[in-house]
């Protein structure tokens, strides 16, 4: 049975219930099959399916690996598409008797139909799979504790840049970065777009935004002590995770190359910075108040006469795209900010606009905990105080740690970090005020001490 004229319906209804659609916000005018792959025959069976979907003027493609089954295990009705002919249609993601096939075809770097699995070593293929819950713009599947395996599920044409930076920094031999085991691409229209990628399962690894979490909380239950003096004092571990950012920063430029962004190039990303300030400003009345410091940073930024260096970077760095092993800090996800396009995600930039991303990070670290009162209690300017406390002292250790190995020093380029910290504050306000309006204050805030504090890491704070 070929599903290619009877699913689009189907998949129309179940693609806003996903977390990884990123169309959330508009109708769905129409849903095409581009291309339909099986896999496994018989029952269950697999499909791979790619989708077009248009809404207005905007078409976007986005990967389904669809099972079959005559039957559905109880295990599998929450992952059910619709039926079809009476066959139950699944997001086969979930089955684990199917997903084992991408992990054998990987290990047999083989091509089906428009199809190309590869592996860069010999791998194990009989291992079962584990659908993570943790993501949204992605699916990825955890075989074992050895492999991680993400499928992205909204195709870009091109090489995916979390495959393209991780190829580059394994060449490299950097030791922050999981290992590379293989991936699976798929030529469309005469291009070839990034399918998934499988990795390195680090299974010692803890989340750094549930490290830094644990930390705040600690300091929060004791009322009397400072950041520093909490047995659950973050400091060595952020200034270790600075470290490791610029190492794997330099493993990046040695892998890519460096280039120069001239003065005409920083007055241009100066401009782009004031036009985001302009239109947060229409959106969200609350940071008129800050807009003159803002621009006042924007304009330090613009007047810079020397060219300054640029080189591949993250692109989309915070506290949850790190995870601390037993052997140290490791980086993950590579691919930029989704809703960005990939020409622009490839773009070289500037390496403090990773370090800014990583200080914003920081912020809310300390401050998320203070949404609503709920997670805690006590005073609100004492727990205020607090958060800016812990934030500050991490913020100075993160930075400290950077600079010590080798990347550029914030505190010795205030114009810059300042300009790159602010515009992400200015994208937070956008965000939170769209999405999460109680979460509004916690940029805001920032906005507002940032504007009274000198250049991070500087010996001052």
């Amino acid at each position: 049975m070929r599903l290619t004229e009877r699913l689009d319906d189907l998949i129309a209804d179940w693609l806003p219930r996903q977390r990884w659609f990123a169309g959330k916000d508009r109708g769905i005018d129409d849903v095409s099959v581009v291309t339909e792959t099986e896999l496994v025959s018989g029952d269950p069976s697999l499909r791979h399916v790619v989708i077009a979907v248009r809404q207005g003027e905007q078409v976007d493609r986005y990967q389904v690996p669809v099972g079959l089954r005559r039957e559905l295990p109880g295990r599998l009705e929450y992952a059910e598409i619709g039926r079809v002919d009476g066959v139950h249609v699944y997001d086969a993601v979930h089955d684990p008797d199917l997903t084992r096939v991408l992990l054998e075809k990987m290990a047999d770097c083989a091509d089906v139909g428009p199809l190309a699995f590869r592996s860069i070593s010999g791998l194990e293929t009989d291992l079962d799979s584990l659908a993570s819950p943790a993501e949204q713009s992605n699916t990825s599947l955890i075989y074992g504790d050895v492999y991680i395996c993400k499928l992205f599920r909204r195709l870009t044409p091109g090489i995916n840049p979390d495959l393209e930076l991780s190829r580059g920094l394994m060449g490299a031999g950097s030791k922050h970065v999981p290992a590379l085991h293989g991936w699976i691409s798929c030529e469309l229209d005469g291009t070839v777009s990034t399918l998934a990628m499988l990795s390195e399962f680090l299974r010692t690894g803890t989340d750094g935004w549930q490290l830094a979490g644990t930390s705040v909380r600690d300091l929060y239950a004791e009322a009397d002590l400072h950041a520093d003096e909490v047995g659950g004092d973050f400091a060595a571990e952020s200034e270790r995770l600075g470290a490791a950012t610029a190492e794997v920063h330099r493993d990046l430029a040695t892998a890519f190359g460096t280039g120069v962004m001239s003065a005409r190039d920083v007055r241009e990303l100066a401009r782009q910075m004031h036009d985001r300030l302009s239109e947060a400003c229409a959106t969200v009345p609350q940071l008129v108040a800050y807009a003159g410091g803002l621009s006042e940073a924007f304009d330090a930024f613009a007047k810079i006469d020397e060219p300054l260096m640029v080189q591949r970077v993250h692109g989309d760095f915070h506290l949850g795209q790190v995870m601390r092993t037993e052997t140290g800090w490791m980086l993950l996800d590579f691919e930029g900010e989704p809703a960005k396009p990939l020409e622009e995600r490839r773009r070289p930039a500037h390496p403090l606009r990773d370090v800014a991303g990583m200080l914003r990070s920081y912020d809310y670290a300390a401050r998320h905990l203070l949404v609503n009162g709920k997670a805690v209690s006590g005073n609100p300017d004492q727990l205020e105080d607090r958060a800016h406390e812990w934030a500050e002292r991490n913020r100075m250790a993160f930075c400290r740690g950077y600079a010590e190995a080798g990347g550029v020093d914030p505190a010795a380029h205030e114009e810059i970090i300042r300009a790159f910290e602010f515009d992400k504050a200015v994208y937070e306000v956008m965000y939170e005020a769209r999405n999460r309006p109680s979460w509004l204050h916690i940029p805001l805030g920032s906005i507002a001490a940032l504007s009274a504090s000198p250049t991070p890491g500087s010996p001052t704070r």
